[in-house]
């Protein structure tokens, strides 16, 4: 359940993962990666993120990336299934 800290949302790291749907591990490796927020600490112990940063995770968290016409991994497939 999110926080509400002098009006504003919170939401913990655990929450994040799940509401975009990833691992904790996964969303761990982003942040130290810095392809994503780092978020802040509350009362040294909880790792709490905003509302903007939630929406700039899952913006990250579903991205869509072009493949590239040299991906070796779909030209080996395509042959294995010939």
């Amino acid at each position: 359940m999110p926080l509400n800290i002098e009006g504003k949302t919170y939401y913990t790291a655990i929450e994040v993962a799940k509401i975009v749907g990833v691992s904790r591990q996964t969303f761990w490796r982003w942040r130290h990666a810095e392809r994503v927020p780092s978020g802040r600490r509350y009362r040294d112990q909880q790792l709490l993120f905003t509302e903007d940063e939630l929406q700039v995770i899952k913006q990250y968290a579903h991205r869509l990336e072009p493949l590239g016409s040299t991906s070796g991994r779909i030209r080996h497939y395509e042959l294995e299934t010939k």
